[in-house]
């Protein structure tokens, strides 16, 4: 892989893992998330200067507002994967979030509310140990719905947690066999 190609994914695999409490930039993970969610995650993470342009430069109250020509616009972008579910969940994402920080203060606020405020460590033996879905995967997603979120479902979330740091896995054995 070319240099210039592998560095547009390396804002991801820096971030991957490492706690935040920035609305904006738990928007962009989700927003990730939301895209990958059949797809690999390069095809989503490699994405990011797409995100922007199209979606406001992430901030959400813009996003929050978007309207159904504008979504229209979006999906004439060669370079975005043009699902217009998705498009419209990362619409109707920023709206949730606007809720949510009416509500409690902060989208950050809410989400590490579920960890009690600090990363959530696991512990693997084996790397094919590291689970996808969890039972608190399971109830974010069922919360976050509830808040009017969208394509979250316990993988989406799981995956989104990791993005930012709420949950840490750790594999004991990686040895390569």
């Amino acid at each position: 892989m070319k240099k210039n190609q592998s560095s547009k994914f390396d804002w991801y695999h820096n971030q991957w893992g490492t706690p935040t409490q920035d609305d904006r930039l738990l928007f962009i993970l989700l927003t990730v998330g939301t895209f990958q969610a059949g797809l690999s995650w390069k095809a989503a993470a490699g994405k990011l200067d797409v995100f922007l342009r199209n979606f406001h430069n992430m901030e959400i109250q813009k996003v929050a507002g978007m309207m159904p020509d504008d979504v229209e616009k979006i999906m004439q972008d060669p370079e975005m994967i043009r699902n217009p579910r998705k498009i419209n969940a990362t619409i109707q994402n920023a709206q949730a979030i606007l809720a949510v920080q009416h509500e409690y203060g902060s989208f950050a606020e809410y989400m590490w509310d579920f960890v009690g405020g600090v990363p959530r460590l696991n512990v693997y033996e084996e790397a094919y140990e590291v689970l996808n879905v969890t039972p608190l995967s399971k109830h974010v997603a069922k919360d976050m719905k509830k808040h009017g979120f969208t394509f979250v479902g316990p993988v989406v979330t799981y995956m989104f947690m990791k993005a930012s740091g709420m949950i840490q896995d750790e594999v004991l054995n990686r040895e390569l066999k």
